[in-house]
């Protein structure tokens, strides 16, 4: 079954610097938790460095042209539980987020917007 409104998406902005971080990084993932500071923003790391488990939900398995495999979006669920009624749609914004996080030393961070599914 094709779901007609994803559950997230990228911005052009968001696509083009995963773009930037694959031909540095290799393959990617995100991860977001319900932690505190910039534990509710999506932190990108390689794809698998990142341990998920039975308390995440995979949200998506993102295409982005110019990267050759998908890029998947973890959540935790009890922030997933929070979220649930929304799409997620993964932006970029000027200064510095987390530093675990692999935009961190470009200057600008992930961030996640939303909107309640359906509006």
């Amino acid at each position: 079954m094709h779901e007609e409104t994803p559950r997230v998406e990228l911005t052009p902005a968001a696509a083009d610097l995963l773009r930037r971080l694959r031909a540095t990084h290799g393959p990617l993932m995100f991860h977001q938790s319900g932690g505190c500071c910039d534990g509710s923003a999506p932190m990108c790391y390689p794809a698998g460095e990142f341990r998920t488990g039975g308390s995440d939900v995979l949200l998506a398995e993102l295409q982005v042209d110019g990267v050759p495999e998908q890029v998947t979006f973890w959540m935790s669920r009890s922030q997933y539980e929070a979220w649930s009624h929304t799409r997620l749609i993964v932006d970029v914004v000027a200064g510095r987020g987390s530093g675990f996080s692999l935009e961190a030393p470009e200057g600008v961070r992930f961030l996640t917007r939303s909107r309640v599914v359906g509006a």
